[in-house]
């Protein structure tokens, strides 16, 4: 538990000194994105990505010194979460295509696959463990390019994806300790600190953007941590609002898509207060959804989030349970 204890320490101080660091080189050189809901429009550093990352890093390195029966774990778990972000930094950069994006998403798997630090043999509660030898390798990369991309796509409001993936991981700790997957609890600690470093930049009203070198690597490190943790269906129940977020858009647009590419589902009032869009062109989002029941504070529907987080954690959680006292 100490080591656990010293990684997620050294990534959270080592995200909290990159910060400020980030935030001034990205006004250096103008990279910065509006705050669209903000009467005043505010521009944003954005790519605060980066700094999780190095915080990432260093968590993941004290943790292979500390354990270094452990350095091929971390170091596939580090390669896939890097490589998700040197894609989210070419997509913050030079817009992708919206089916390009996804499919080098699921190539970050690569780290995995190599170096075969998985089980193909998932647990499910009543069901029990599943042996799935050669279905498993080829679900590998959906288990990465699905939540990479989730996460990705629902970060709405200041602190959305950033306060949801810390419920994620938070989730995924506890179920790990239930379930006694130490492997599972040393990558939660891992990615914990720079997550807290994160949402407290990022949250109401935000001080930085993560831009999808973050959105897509950390989604990426959660869904790794699902498969070299054994924890895949306990991910599944966690990620319930990313995953119903992706489907309810791609179902009303048809397609992948771009959030460039749609008129925005989200609107705001002269109040500064946040409404559903009546546009029919524009899809149909976890955000719209929430938003339907009438307007909100931008800080008010992020808290909606966060509770929608709460309670699929919450069931994750009660998930690992069942699965712990499946005979």
């Amino acid at each position: 538990m100490i080591e656990e204890l010293s990684a997620l320490a050294l990534g959270f101080a080592a995200t909290l000194l990159s910060m400020p660091v980030t935030i001034q080189k990205m006004r250096k050189h103008r990279i910065v994105g509006v705050d669209v809901h903000k009467k005043d429009r505010p521009l944003i550093p954005e790519m605060a990505g980066i700094a999780v990352l190095a915080g990432l890093t260093v968590s993941v390195v004290a943790a292979a010194v500390l354990m270094p029966e452990k350095i091929g774990l971390l170091a596939s778990f580090l390669a896939t979460t890097l490589i998700a972000g040197v894609i989210g930094a070419v997509d913050d950069m030079k817009t992708l295509n919206a089916k390009v994006k996804p499919l080098l998403t699921a190539f970050a798997s690569a780290p995995i696959l190599l170096m075969g630090t998985y089980s193909p043999y998932p647990a499910f509660p009543i069901i029990g463990a599943v042996r799935l030898t050669i279905v498993y390798r080829l679900l590998i990369p959906f288990a990465i390019a699905v939540p990479s991309n989730a996460v990705n796509m629902m970060d709405p409001f200041n602190g959305t994806m950033s306060g949801t993936c810390s419920i994620v991981t938070l989730a995924l700790l506890f179920s790990s300790l239930i379930l006694g997957r130490s492997d599972a609890a040393l990558l939660c600690a891992c990615l914990l600190g720079p997550l807290f470093v994160l949402y407290y930049y990022n949250r109401y009203p935000a001080k930085v953007f993560s831009g999808d070198i973050g959105s897509l690597s950390i989604g990426a490190a959660l869904g790794a941590i699902a498969v070299l943790g054994q924890l895949e269906a306990v991910a599944l129940i966690a990620f319930a609002p990313q995953i119903m977020n992706a489907f309810y858009g791609l179902a009303t647009v048809g397609r992948l898509y771009e959030r460039r590419e749609v008129s925005r589902p989200v609107s705001m009032l002269d109040d500064g207060r946040l409404t559903a869009s009546s546009d029919p062109r524009a899809p149909i989002t976890l955000a719209r959804v929430i938003l339907a029941r009438g307007p909100l504070y931008e800080y008010e529907a992020a808290r909606v989030f966060m509770v929608l987080a709460s309670i699929a954690g919450a069931l994750a959680v009660l998930t690992a349970y069942l699965t712990m006292v499946t005979p």
